[in-house]
């Protein structure tokens, strides 16, 4: 792929004889939103400083647009973008000192600065709180100039750890319409251990658990191992366990606040007997809709269970 950003190929991190991170490998193109999902302590944050250079990898390799981090770190770097999870930031400055000081350590040449400066403010919405100081801007505002130094280089990649960990729900929903935005131009790599932020701005999601990969795909993917093999029906007049376990292909049936949850065979599609079915007895069937599995209740299922291989989870 012309377009690839990334490529991890088979990351392993090893502390103590121990693997924190074994044989993670994708890749990212320009445009998507990768979010790296999985519970605390599953190797994200390690994961992360191995893309960025920070950590070198005990076996592996990390590409940065085509260029090897180990063989040559300063050029592969200089494509990234990063903010992790404690914020680098130096609150004695205002927002318009810390951001010139991140466009020089990022090498934007001096004609360039002034520009970059306006134009990381512009897009994290922080162009009225030039002058003020970082130490007494809002959680919030907080992390989005951590957003701005993070691409003020106007990088390729853009990587993100846990961008918005210990901020209210207005000041989430802003970060993540942000990371939305930010996505439209850059590769951006988003690590988090909150399911629904993968949804809302991820167009591809990779799950780590016990420093493994467990899932790796679309959210679209992920989205569909929600719809399994079950229906929530309502009926006005509800039948017996027994009444509905004679229809062909319903193998369980269970009472969920007032309305039937059943169960059927994966060979199996009883909708339409059990309409008819209700009509001929006259249960007053009103609800027939499939039961879909929370996303949360996915992620547990894909972190908690004996692992299988990658691509059978994702297929």
């Amino acid at each position: 792929m012309d377009n690839l950003t990334v490529e991890a190929i088979e990351l392993t991190r090893l502390y103590g004889g121990r693997a924190a991170v074994s044989d993670v490998s994708f890749h990212l193109a320009k445009g998507q939103v990768l979010g790296f999902l999985g519970p605390n302590g599953a190797g994200k944050s390690t994961t992360m400083k191995m893309l960025t250079g920070n950590l070198a990898p005990s076996a592996g390799s990390v590409k940065i647009c085509g260029i090897d981090m180990m063989e040559h770190p300063k050029e592969a770097k200089a494509l990234i973008g990063y903010l992790p999870e404690m914020r680098p930031l130096y609150k004695e400055f205002t927002v318009d000192e810390y951001l010139t000081i991140a466009a020089r350590l990022h090498k934007v040449s001096s004609k360039h600065i002034k520009k970059a400066v306006e134009s990381a403010k512009e897009r994290c919405g922080l162009t009225h709180m030039s002058k003020r100081l970082i130490e007494n801007l809002s959680n919030g505002y907080q992390q989005r100039v951590g957003i701005a130094q993070a691409i003020i280089h106007n990088p390729m990649v853009v990587i993100l750890d846990e961008p918005t960990v210990g901020l209210d729900p207005i000041q989430i929903r802003d970060i993540r319409a942000l990371i939305k935005e930010i996505g439209q131009e850059h590769s951006v790599i988003v690590s988090t251990h909150i399911l629904p932020e993968v949804e809302m701005v991820c167009d591809h999601v990779q799950i780590i658990d016990k420093g493994k990969l467990v899932f790796n795909g679309g959210i679209d993917v992920l989205k569909r191992q929600r719809v399994g093999n079950k229906l929530v029906l309502g009926f006005k007049n509800p039948p017996s366990e027994s009444a509905l376990l004679q229809i062909p292909g319903i193998a369980e049936v269970e009472q969920v606040e007032g309305m039937i949850r059943v169960r059927f065979t994966e060979s199996s599609m009883p909708h339409e007997a059990i309409v008819e079915t209700s009509v001929r007895e006259g249960w007053g069937l009103y609800q027939i809709a499939p039961d879909q599995t929370s996303l949360e209740d996915v992620f547990v299922q894909l972190t908690y269970q004996e692992a299988v291989p990658v691509e059978e989870k994702a297929a």
